[in-house]
């Protein structure tokens, strides 16, 4: 069965639990309650090895390596990279500039040959498409 790594915000951002009862696919959830450097490991090696890369972007993001990543992968391995980001997520909201800058990014993904999605049904569809 084919898999996704479900990589993007972390941060108590609930995306993964809207879509992971909707998936057809296998799928790995990097979210853990305590980071180690093993979980660290087990990270690149399932992000290697599964079919697909997500990486879905909200407001509640903290950090930027997962905007890294998606460009790595999209770069590395375009058949795998798929990048979605939902502009709001229930108090948190990207401004236009922020949107326009996260548009961007899933345009550079698409012109690498990777997936752009443009909200969480339609990277829900296309990942049961590939089952």
């Amino acid at each position: 069965m084919k898999k996704v790594f479900l990589g993007g915000t972390c941060n108590n951002s609930k995306w993964r639990e809207l879509i992971i009862p909707k998936l057809k696919i296998d799928y790995f959830n990097p979210i853990v309650d305590n980071w180690t450097e093993e979980d660290y490991k087990k990270e690149l090696i399932e992000r290697e090895q599964c079919d697909y890369c997500l990486y879905v972007i909200t407001p509640k993001m903290k950090g930027v390596y997962s905007i890294a990543e998606v460009i790595d992968d999209s770069n590395k391995r375009p058949d795998k990279a798929i990048f979605c980001f939902v502009k709001k997520e229930g108090k948190y909201e990207f401004d236009n500039e922020q949107s326009k800058s996260l548009d961007k990014v899933g345009i550079m993904v698409e012109n690498n040959g990777g997936m752009y999605c443009k909200s969480l049904d339609e990277v829900v569809k296309y990942l049961n498409k590939q089952v």
